[in-house]
């Protein structure tokens, strides 16, 4: 039965998103940090509405490689380090090519919570751990992020540490990405053409790494996973422990026609999972895995000459424009186990192709409200042994699919609230005793206070799924409601 607090909270969340709504009306969260603001002496403001989630300007100052997407040099008031001079520039390449050094491009991130967790069963956690803490240190991350000139940008983020313990995180994404690769030689519009290298997170419609919400979305965790052993629910080999969530390492090739309304990208990638700057031991594989992505904005500004501005403009002052866009996307790789009979001495590596594929759309309505969503289907190849163990054979493939649907509305600039809707239907999930059904699904709403323009209080609550405790005949839901603040500086 659900408790108190599941019940006010749901209602509650459930009553905001039908407001939402009423009142009619993500781009991408990828995150600015505050070295920006000390460079253009400008508020966090300029580029986020709720940080790390950016505004129309911000998007723009991203795109064009951490710089104004206008008139840059007019705006900096940290000027970089010149390394050359404009007379090198002439001579090349009878000269090395000058560039520049930003000033000490280091900002933190720093955020700890207190959690309120539904009481575990003693079947599920013995002993039982606290339900409530006051406080729990989340991360402490150095973030450096600038430019080396006017093509070339580069991004590092890496947690200090950990859940308070001290602990080192590790690097998330670090790569270097130029900005207008090889366009003036080809004649390509700056922008068109932009090369990143490195380690970094999956250019998805809706980023996980710098995302606005407390918890992941469980589509980009999800896992392909049955019992290798076959004797199972669900006999295969199938363990592919790839998740969208994790940064990857590779090429990627990308760029934003169209004044950034049109956005590709195509990579080429490891494959492994770059947990903390290591693969993952069980996932490492000598083919390469490609990513590929797709989006087209619409802007629904009724007045054509306002869709040219960056921002939009009206009675009330500036504003985001009121624009749809739609997104698909897909992931085709090769999972590789029994490598050195690890599974099955005396057999080969086993070559399991697998997809990931889907679809998502994003609504904005100025700087008031957003409604955006994804879809994704996940299919991977599944063995079984032979009648003789000799070898191998085609078994039913192992899918999942699902997703989420989100709003957000501002009350005010700095009183936002959110509700979430997550879903995951994996029928090999609920066969090893994850789930109690096929389809799991939470609802999540949350509000957050901007107490100043890099300080931000926030507090969400999730209502879970049921999970089966024990025996399938028991079932609890694992709640959370997690209250805490979140600053960078």
């Amino acid at each position: 039965m659900m408790n108190r607090i599941s019940r006010v909270f749901l209602i509650r969340g459930l009553l905001a998103l039908g407001a939402l709504i009423a009142f009619q009306s993500l781009t991408p969260s990828m995150m600015a940090i505050p070295a920006f603001a000390r460079k253009y002496r400008t508020s966090c403001a300029t580029c986020h509405n709720n940080w790390p989630e950016l505004n129309d300007f911000g998007r723009a100052f991203k795109i064009n490689g951490f710089k104004f997407p206008k008139d840059d040099e007019q705006f900096v008031k940290d000027p970089p380090l010149l390394l050359g001079a404009q007379a090198q520039k002439e001579s090349f390449p009878n000269s090395i090519y000058p560039g520049e050094l930003p000033i000490l491009p280091i900002a933190f991130r720093y955020s700890g919570y207190f959690s309120y967790n539904s009481p575990e069963p003693t079947q599920v956690v013995s002993p039982a751990g606290p339900s409530t803490t006051l406080f729990t240190p989340n991360t402490l991350t150095i973030i450096a992020a600038g430019s080396f000139g006017p093509s070339i940008s580069f991004w590092i983020d890496n947690d200090i540490s950990t859940g308070g313990s001290g602990a080192a995180g590790g690097l998330g994404d670090g790569y270097i990405k130029a900005n207008d690769f090889l366009g003036h030689y080809l004649h390509i519009p700056p922008n068109n053409l932009n090369v990143r290298y490195g380690q970094y997170e999956l250019d998805l419609p809706f980023t996980q790494a710098r995302t606005i919400n407390l918890t992941s979305y469980p589509i980009y965790t999800e896992l392909a996973n049955v019992n290798p052993s076959g004797s199972g629910p669900l006999p295969g080999t199938t363990n592919n422990p790839f998740t969208f969530a994790s940064p990857q390492t590779g090429i990627e090739f990308g760029g934003y026609p169209n004044r950034g309304y049109t956005w590709w990208s195509f990579a080429v990638v490891d494959g492994e999972n770059a947990v903390y700057g290591t693969a993952s031991p069980s996932v490492g594989h000598n083919s390469k895995d490609i990513y590929a992505h797709f989006s087209q904005r619409f802007d629904l500004e009724r007045d054509p000459a306002v869709r040219k501005e960056v921002q939009a403009a009206g009675k009330t002052g500036v504003h985001d424009h009121t624009s749809i866009r739609f997104d698909g996307f897909g992931y085709f790789g090769k999972n590789e186990l029994n490598q050195a009979g690890s599974l099955f001495p005396g057999l080969p590596v086993i070559h399991e192709p697998f997809y990931k594929a889907g679809g998502a759309v994003d609504y904005k309505f100025r700087d008031k409200f957003e409604l955006w969503g994804l879809y994704l289907h996940a299919h991977d190849d599944n063995k079984v042994l032979n009648a003789d163990n000799s070898g191998f054979a085609s078994a039913t493939p192992v899918t999942y699919s699902g997703g989420f649907v989100e709003a957000e509305y501002w009350f005010y600039p700095w009183l936002i609230g959110l509700m979430r809707y997550d879903a995951v239907n994996s029928p090999t999930d609920r066969l090893n005793g994850i789930s109690r059904y096929d389809t799991r699904n939470s609802f999540s709403p949350a509000v957050y206070f901007l107490v100043r323009p890099n300080i931000k209080l926030e507090t969400q609550f999730t209502f879970n799924y049921e999970q089966p405790v024990g025996s399938s005949t028991t079932f609890y839901r694992a709640n959370q409601l997690l209250s805490g603040v979140d600053f960078l500086f």
